[in-house]
């Protein structure tokens, strides 16, 4: 068995030696290409601006359709992917993260999530016409074809490559985990009634990527966040798919909130005081000061705020509730930013 494992080890570590040589090639290839792109379009410049004043209306279009296809009119899934990244850098970092590596992971999480955004409406345009709230998203109401997501897919997953090219062959090699669970969460609805925790997974993993990023090594307090965002995840995305949960029962689809049912008020109260409790062990561990559990406390305000929206499961106040969780990463993050300015 020993054996089987260092074979599997040596076989995975010479994948990703092959993978990163090869996404270097490519980068290099991009960027020659793109030098040359950069001397046509100034001997054409003049063709390109006119075809593109002349095609304007029909560009415009494609661009507002791909901005709300990538939700970037929804800044909230940027946030709720952000604030457990930040919260990592500065632990990694013990406040101070390096200039490069917080820009690249600030775009990383702008374009994971766009990709992921993208990548879930390709998956589910057949089930989103029969959801009242989903109905009218770019692909499943037609104005963007699957074609073309595929494609903003490839442009988006290949602007990731480019960022995490620049990073350390540790966060490279975490990377490759990245892009799979990326690409399998919006298939979990399909087959289990937890969905909510792949999710979680998928934004949790940019936690030991940042601690590989900043210090080159992936910590025992790097698991501890990286279970409490996969917690989080649970509650927020829970509160989500309360929305929704009449149309997907109608349609098929999995969800915690079917899962819970009428404990489901319960369950996640339970969810959030393991959340807090994490979050507290935290702070013991890394022996944060009073501005961190300062942030915990408004945390838990917050938390019991947002069991007050949900406790008529009004689907209405069910999505506020979720949109609280942004405000409720922001705080934790506070508290950790004036620990390391102040404490």
């Amino acid at each position: 068995m020993h054996q089987l494992v260092e074979k599997i080890i040596i076989l995975a570590k010479g994948f990703s030696t092959h993978v990163l040589k090869l996404l270097h090639q490519i980068n290099g290839i991009l960027a020659t290409l793109a030098k040359k792109s950069l001397i046509i379009l100034k001997q054409h410049s003049i063709n390109i601006s006119n075809f593109i004043k002349s095609n304007w209306p029909f560009i415009k279009n494609r661009l507002d359709q791909y901005y709300f296809l990538m939700r970037l009119d929804k800044p909230v899934g940027i946030l709720l992917l952000l604030w457990p990244t930040l919260w990592a850098l500065w632990i990694a970092a013990e406040g101070h993260p390096d200039l490069d590596i917080l820009i690249i992971f600030i775009f990383g999480v702008i374009v994971m999530r766009s990709t992921g955004c993208v990548i879930n409406d390709l998956v589910d345009r057949n089930l989103d016409r029969h959801v009242e709230r989903t109905r009218y998203r770019p692909i499943t109401s037609g104005k963007v074809k699957p074609i073309e997501a595929m494609g903003l897919t490839t442009v988006l997953l290949m602007c990731a490559a480019v960022l995490v090219l620049n990073l350390n062959a540790l966060t490279f090699k975490l990377s490759l985990v990245a892009v799979p669970l990326a690409i399998i969460y919006p298939f979990m609805k399909r087959v289990t009634y937890l969905p909510q925790v792949f999710l979680g997974l998928a934004f949790a993993w940019a936690i030991p990527m940042a601690f590989a990023a900043q210090t080159d090594s992936v910590p025992e307090i790097a698991w501890l966040l990286f279970i409490t965002t996969v917690l989080w995840a649970i509650v927020y995305d829970t509160m989500y798919a309360m929305v929704d949960r009449e149309d997907d029962i109608k349609i098929g689809v999995k969800t915690t909130a079917i899962l819970f049912d009428d404990a489901d008020r319960a369950i996640i109260a339970s969810v959030q005081i393991m959340i807090l409790l994490s979050q507290i062990l935290t702070g013991v561990k890394l022996e944060l000061g009073q501005f961190y559990y300062a942030g915990i406390a408004v945390a838990s305000l917050l938390s019991i705020y947002q069991q007050y929206l949900i406790k008529d499961r009004i689907p209405e106040n069910c999505f506020r509730a979720f949109l609280n969780n942004q405000w409720y990463g922001m705080v934790i993050f506070a508290g950790l930013y004036l620990h390391y300015m102040f404490g």
